[in-house]
């Protein structure tokens, strides 16, 4: 048996009990994990009893109603999952004869997606073919719960272990569709917005009308905010605007093309940065890949090309 003292090295990785503690980990349940690996409950206990043993601490609270993971857990449990996926990724290709190609994770936030990401993903495609990228998105204020190779999160600037890189500040200002934009003529900004249906962005763990209410304390103006219609992506209120009705915080520079289109107007030059960013964030350890190292300087360089000149106010 191992002290707790020792160093723990790769001899005595204990495999089973890793496994068992991700599947776990992953259903909050022992009788999920065990049911996911084909094994008894008994078993399964006694492996993370056993892994708990070793490191000397609790990795799960148990209780009569629910478990949950502890600090100590929360630490563990991406590390194992992401070995795990790299592990079984790996064997995949090397039986498949796919060890030449690469692939590896990027979450990326619907509306970046839709509207910046994808042509990058075209070009870095054509320029990199040999490197597989699995994109994923999803409705997320932050980082998504599941562990990634790299993800961009939309949030306010923030510190934690993982390498983070801006990629580009969030500028907001009032937008709509030119038929709602002639309500503007010979109005200011707060009699124009007050005969408005706002359209909000819904952020995580935060009021629906948080963006709007912001925005306008920082114009130094006051109304309601509670009334309209309130979406997950910004996309999505974005379409609504052009194709019914409302205003809603859009990106001037992420909806440069359709602000330059007609499809939505500015009728006030009031931009602001209200706080918000797109950032890289990566595991410190997985710049030693090539291809991640590679594929972030790329990414990092591709939005400081995309920037355009500020936007001028398009008047309704």
């Amino acid at each position: 048996m191992i002290s707790n003292r020792s160093t723990i090295n790769r001899r005595w990785l204990p495999l089973n009990a890793l496994r068992a503690f991700e599947a776990v980990g992953q259903h909050l349940s022992f009788t999920g994990g065990a049911s996911a690996l084909s094994v008894s409950q008994s078993a399964m206990s006694r492996h993370v009893g056993g892994l708990e043993d070793l490191l000397g601490k609790q990795l799960f609270v148990r209780d009569a109603s629910r478990l949950s993971l502890t600090a100590a857990g929360e630490e563990l449990l991406p590390v194992v999952s992401k070995c795990l996926d790299r592990l079984e990724q790996t064997m995949n290709a090397i039986r498949d004869d796919e060890v030449t190609g690469r692939s590896f994770r990027l979450h990326v936030p619907p509306s970046l997606l839709q509207q910046l990401f994808l042509p990058m993903l075209r070009d870095f495609r054509a320029e990199h073919p040999d490197i597989r990228l699995d994109v994923s998105s999803a409705h997320v204020t932050g980082l998504p719960p599941t562990d990634f190779d790299m993800a961009i999160a939309y949030d306010r600037p923030n510190v934690d272990d993982r390498v983070t890189d801006l990629l580009w500040m969030v500028r907001v200002a009032p937008l709509c569709s030119a038929e709602t934009a002639k309500a503007s003529i010979g109005k200011t900004l707060e009699q124009f917005l007050q005969s408005q249906e706002f359209l909000h962005l819904k952020l995580d763990g935060e009021p629906r009308e948080l963006l709007w209410t912001a925005y306008l304390r920082q114009s130094g103006l006051s109304m309601p905010t509670h009334g309209g219609v309130a979406f997950d992506t910004t996309i999505a209120a974005a379409q609504y605007a052009m194709a019914a009705s409302g205003v809603f915080l859009g990106d001037v520079d992420m909806f440069a093309q359709e602000i330059a289109d007609g499809r939505l107007v500015m009728p006030y030059d009031a931009v602001i940065e209200d706080g918000y960013g797109y950032y890289l964030k990566l595991h410190a350890d997985d710049l030693a890949d090539p291809a991640i190292s590679m594929f972030r300087s790329w990414l990092i360089n591709r939005f400081g090309q995309l920037r355009p000149e500020p936007s001028q106010a398009a008047q309704g």
